[in-house]
């Protein structure tokens, strides 16, 4: 397996800067960290305990912060003077370890998921491909093409180059970043700590806030195609229109448009790699096209246009306009924000903040500090709130929650949201949903929503809107709101799986006529009549309230990496998962969905296609999508020979 980057850097501070850096550590995960430098546990008394919406300090007395520090301290001083760590930890001291940051018992099955991703050892156990026994012609020779050259696509590019496998990658868009590249609108940035949300084998200790901006992001995914030499591959401005499979020859034919002008290349896999959310949608309202005056969708942000004391109309309250609301508002002269669900609000204190230069210094410098930090930011959202949304099919006491559990993050919430609305019972009523909680996309907290909602500037309208036209829109109640610049943060046509391209696999089957309005894969990825076509980020590969999209694509890109060893180590030309294997998994998913509140019958979302089923979330732990994607099974596949190769060998 490949060696991790990011060594820690020698300690020249005095014990003073020391101290001031320790202020700022996340204590369990420093406490971890320390027992490599002394070979010893921490002090028994001290046990951190879990809180999903605690300070994440575990805790601890103040008393005992302090003892902490203090050991700290003298133990890293001693590194900084002697240069030494003390002998490895044991296996068992390991999992004594990751109970304590945990700040609780983490059950068995979850161990070995969990320890790969600590990656002690230093080591990028998820680039799975060995090439033993494959001959470097065949890995040459075996083409794919990536289409896609964000998050997922970089990943699968570096992770194609480091094997020796042939490639091809486009992209529509004019550089590489993808979401994080196009979406340019105010305030836009992630959600999941930056800390976690980054590829397992490159982590940043430089990022500037905690939950970083869309601009910070762009450049991490950039500098990271850049530093593997991926970046200078991509076809830029190039889309993919149509891919015809061959099976006589076991190659898809691949027709690409760039610049109004069409070439066709021949692969023997193709990896889609375009994300579910990247086609904006546009709400089917009367008259849209008939307002003179700006307007766009917030994926497509107009730069051009000045909202600086405009009368601006906010169509949409999801994710998108939870970011860019608070940052606009202050600058126009009068903000309509029309919303048809609220949505939930978790309490994120931290949302905007800086990441402190101590903190920085401690992840730079203490060894195994980062590691153990980035462990407990995993496993705060491994499962984290998973089973408060869990739904009891005998829950009968309300239609706003699915369970006792749920009910009770239900409460939470209420009560976080109202303290914030105390003197305003007119947006209580307004803002709290009305739907479980995890029935949609929640989104993070640290005020500025509600903030910007209870601004004299800023209304908060309910009534659904009848028409847009020339000079503004209509609600039902036929309320007229005249204004300049209408902005729809209605998200986008996420269940439209790798639209608008065409896919035409054995026989000529048509994909889109095929899945006709249902998505399906096996386990996300591979679809029946369709050999040697890999999807990432694809069918149920969505999360709602654990993990990272980021941990995801990288399970994913390793199994395809799994399923390519597997082709050229048995000469076999192309592969696809049985239909009985296919069907049977998507039953299981589909069940395990009606028991997550975003399955609700009486929740609708993003997440369930026209049709009401849920095409986009995985309903799952993330240990068992870890442990599916491990490597691939051949008895889960039908393969086809490669005549080519197995004449070449005989």
């Amino acid at each position: 397996m490949a060696q991790l980057p990011g060594a820690v850097q020698p300690i020249k501070e005095d014990d003073a800067a020391i101290a001031r850096a320790i202020e700022e550590a996340h204590l369990p995960s420093l406490m971890a960290a320390i027992a490599h430098l002394t070979g010893e546990l921490p002090d028994a008394d001290i046990k951190p305990v879990y809180d999903f919406f605690g300070d994440g300090q575990g805790g601890l007395s103040d008393e005992q912060r302090e003892r902490v520090k203090k050991k700290a301290l003298a133990a890293i001083s001693k590194y900084r003077d002697s240069g030494k760590l003390a002998a490895p930890l044991s296996q068992s001291t390991i999992r004594k370890l990751m109970n304590f940051v945990a700040g609780a018992e983490i059950p068995e099955h979850y161990v070995p998921f969990l320890m790969e991703e600590l990656a002690l050892e230093g080591t990028d156990a998820k680039a799975a491909f060995t090439g033993e026994g494959i001959p470097e012609a065949d890995k040459k020779k075996f083409h794919v093409l990536i289409v896609g050259a964000g998050m997922s696509g970089i990943l699968a590019a570096i992770r194609l180059k480091q094997a020796g496998i042939s490639f091809t990658i486009i992209d529509k868009n004019k550089d590489v970043g993808g979401t994080w590249h196009v979406n340019t609108y105010p305030g836009c940035r992630v959600d999941n700590p930056n800390h976690l949300y980054s590829y397992s084998f490159e982590p940043n200790h430089d990022w500037p806030q905690h939950y970083s901006t869309q601009p910070v992001l762009n450049s991490y995914f950039q500098r990271v195609a850049e530093k593997y030499g991926i970046r200078k591959l991509v076809r830029t401005e190039t889309g993919l229109e149509e891919a015809v499979y061959d099976e006589a020859r076991a190659m898809w034919k691949a027709r690409l448009s760039h610049n109004g002008k069409t070439e066709t290349i021949e692969a023997n896999a193709i990896i889609t790699a375009v994300g579910q959310l990247n086609r904006p949608k546009y709400p089917d309202i009367k008259g849209r096209e008939t307002f003179k005056g700006k307007s766009f969708h917030s994926a497509e942000w107009d730069h051009s246009v000045d909202l600086k004391g405009k009368r601006v109309a906010v169509i949409g309250t999801g994710a998108s306009a939870f970011q860019f609301v608070p940052a606009t508002a202050p600058d126009v002269k009068e903000m309509f924000v029309f919303q048809r669900t609220a949505p939930w609000l978790g309490p994120t204190p931290n949302y905007h903040d800086n990441v402190g230069e101590g903190m920085k210094w401690l992840l730079k410098h203490v060894p195994y500090y980062g590691k153990w930090y980035r462990f407990w930011l995993f496993w705060m959202l491994t499962d984290g709130i998973y089973e408060f949304v869990k739904a009891d099919p005998d829950w009968r006491e309300r239609k706003d929650s699915v369970s006792p559990m749920n009910d009770m993050l239900r409460d939470m919430l209420t009560q976080a949201m109202s303290a914030q609305m105390a003197d305003r019972p007119d947006l209580v009523k307004a803002v709290i949903p009305t739907y479980p909680p995890g029935g949609k996309r929640s989104v993070r907290d640290n005020g500025v929503w509600i903030g910007a909602l209870r601004r004299d500037n800023v209304h908060l309208v309910t009534d659904a809107i009848a028409e847009i036209n020339a000079t503004g829109l209509k609600t039902k109640d036929g309320k007229q709101y005249d204004v300049d610049v209408i902005i729809y943060g209605t998200g986008f046509q996420a269940s439209h799986f790798l639209e608008p391209m065409t896919f035409k696999g054995r026989g000529g089957i048509d994909l889109h006529k095929m899945w006709n309005g249902e998505a399906r894969a096996y386990l996300g990825i591979t679809v029946p009549n369709f050999p040697n076509l890999f999807v990432m980020y694809g069918p149920n590969t969505n999360i709602v309230v654990n993990g990272s999209i980021i941990f995801f694509s990288e399970c994913e890109m390793r199994y395809i990496m799994g399923c390519i060893e597997m082709l050229l180590k048995n000469r076999r030309a192309a592969m696809e998962p049985k239909k009985d294997v296919h069907d049977a998994f998507n039953a299981k998913i589909d069940a395990g969905n009606l028991l997550m509140a975003w399955g609700a019958p009486q929740v609708s979302s993003w997440y369930k296609n026209e049709k009401g089923r849920v095409t986009q979330n995985w309903p799952f732990p993330l240990v068992d999508y870890w442990q599916v994607t491990r490597a691939p099974n051949p008895a889960d596949f039908v393969f086809q020979d490669n005549v080519a190769l197995k004449g070449a060998a005989e």
